[in-house]
């Protein structure tokens, strides 16, 4: 009798589970003083830069030829225009998913953000040692957060059983997801690139990382270190 072999098998979704590319926005357009961004429900809603329109080229180009079965985008227009060129090339309408927004930031909204880790402020800093948002005065709680995007993901999971969906979101949520999905501390996965590529398999109440911060589709300059938000 031959010995029997038991080769390693290659990872597979299980039956039913939902297989969810998250996508950061291109880089948006720069914070300059004195003219902060428009607001969208209170948050800063800038367009993407130059370079972000080249990071969702890329995006295009890199997931055009793989299954979707969906396109999702947030609210902030951002992840949009992130999202069109792949749009067009596989024929679908991204449908808004407004719970997968990014981090409410308070006070430091309008790109106000940015000046402030920039400057390593005092507030920056205590929000890295606690892994609290809310550090910042008015912003949204980890425990606000965490509540809507556990939501949003069961929602779409539960929309696209077997299915592949790509959905275009922020950094903050990407880290969100991330955290919760390994059980790391909350800031552990912050800093996303942009257009990168994360990748998350939900199968009941289990969350399974497939990758993180995957940029191999930027290159030539583009493949960036990971940027503050919005």
């Amino acid at each position: 009798m031959s010995d029997v072999e038991y080769r390693q098998s290659s990872f597979a979704p299980p039956a039913g589970a939902t297989d969810i590319l998250l996508v950061r926005h291109g880089e948006s357009a720069p914070a300059v003083l004195g003219k902060p961004f428009d607001l969208v429900g209170g948050q800063g809603d800038p367009e993407l830069a130059p370079a972000g329109r080249e990071h969702a080229e890329r995006v295009g180009q890199r997931l055009s030829s793989e299954r979707i079965d969906a396109l999702y985008v947030t609210n902030l227009r951002r992840t949009t225009e992130t999202a069109a060129p792949l749009a067009s090339r596989l024929g679908l309408t991204p449908q808004v998913e407004k719970d997968l927004r990014e981090v409410h930031l308070g006070e430091f909204e309008g790109g106000l953000f940015r000046q402030k880790v920039a400057q390593n402020d005092p507030v920056i800093q205590r929000m890295h040692a606690e892994g609290r948002w809310d550090v910042i005065p008015g912003a949204e709680s980890s425990e606000a957060l965490r509540e809507r995007v556990v939501a949003a993901i069961e929602r779409l999971a539960t929309s696209h059983p077997d299915q592949r969906i790509a959905v275009f979101t922020h950094g903050g949520v990407i880290g969100e997801v991330l955290a919760i999905a390994s059980g790391s501390l909350p800031l552990a996965f912050l800093g996303a690139s942009n257009g990168s590529i994360s990748q998350i398999v939900v199968t009941g109440e289990r969350w399974i990382v497939r990758r993180f911060n995957d940029t191999a589709h930027l290159g030539g300059g583009l493949d960036q270190q990971p940027a503050a938000l919005s």
